[in-house]
């Protein structure tokens, strides 16, 4: 993009509002939507403000919103954006791509980004991203600075099979083993492997009588509402001094309110009934009352009944 030119950028969680200061930052006039917390982006709304709202040049979604665990239908937004021949749809799928669906060309997706740290099991260090000849046009275009992160010395290089700048040999040398494992497997494998260790993950919360926050859930993480009389943030360090399990606490407006547990990468049955397990005591050191074992059997009941 060049600056002065106007982004519609979907705030449902932190990472939406990281899209919103990166842009600002860069001088791009931000048109926020903005989403309850724990609730899904309506489509039809997006392209409400893009009727409404003329010269809107690209879209910022989340594929999964990391802070708060809520699946966008990116799929419906992609057929939307087809409707407006000059704008860009751009996805963070940092904490979804690998995990859940993501069908790059055939949903109308201009750029998808991520990261080595997630679902492709690596540390962090590499960014990956793709591009669609739309937004190519766009990028051949753009008024705004750039050195390190442009991607047309990346292009030019990639044609030589090399890299602009020093690139991270080792991570690059770990990708290429997660890469393996990963063909090895199968994406389809994966994305449904994804599945049953979300839907188990949910099943055993629930039956602790624990709420979901996401109205419309990833299959990546599942972000749980902290019980009340219970101290979020003394739960989340019980779990990672005394179990040695870590979940991520909420960030922002929720912190203290939720935890989040991650079953994305490299993550099978067992990590989802040891997790719930120590959920079970750290909960009931901290004096909330449930049946104990609950949740390790409606775990095992979804787990079971998949193979």
């Amino acid at each position: 993009l060049s600056p002065g030119e106007k982004a519609l950028v979907i705030k449902g969680g932190k990472f939406g509002e990281r899209f919103e200061e990166i842009c600002s930052s860069y001088g791009i006039a931000v048109v926020p939507l903005d989403v309850e917390w724990g609730k899904a982006v309506k489509p039809e709304l997006v392209e409400k403000i893009l009727t409404q709202e003329k010269n809107i040049k690209a879209v910022f979604t989340t594929l999964c919103e990391t802070s708060t665990g809520v699946l966008t239908d990116i799929k419906s937004i992609g057929r939307i954006i087809q409707k407006f021949s000059d704008t860009l749809l751009v996805v963070d799928a940092v904490s979804s791509l690998g995990a859940i669906s993501c069908k790059t060309d055939e949903w109308n997706l201009d750029m998808v980004i991520t990261g080595s740290q997630k679902a492709l099991m690596l540390p962090p260090g590499l960014s990956f991203l793709s591009v669609s000849e739309k937004a190519w046009g766009k990028i051949e275009n753009s008024k705004l600075p750039k050195y390190y992160l442009d991607l047309k010395k990346y292009r030019k290089s990639l044609e030589k099979s090399d890299f602009p700048f020093t690139p991270p040999v080792s991570l690059i040398l770990a990708l290429k083993k997660s890469l393996d494992s990963i063909k090895e497997e199968g994406i389809e494998n994966i994305i449904k492997r994804h599945k049953i260790l979300a839907e188990a993950t949910r099943a055993a919360v629930k039956a602790l009588g624990l709420e979901l926050l996401a109205e419309k859930p990833a299959d990546s993480l599942t972000a749980v509402k902290v019980p009340a009389g219970i101290d979020g943030v003394e739960l989340t360090k019980r779990l990672k001094e005394q179990y040695g399990v870590n979940f991520a606490g909420g960030q922002d407006k929720l912190k203290g309110k939720i935890f989040r547990i991650a079953h994305l990468g490299y993550f099978d049955k067992l990590d989802i009934v040891l997790a719930i397990g120590a959920l079970e005591m750290a909960l009931s050191e901290l004096g909330y009352k449930f049946e104990l074992g609950a949740g390790i059997k409606a775990a095992e009941g979804v787990l079971l009944k998949k193979d």
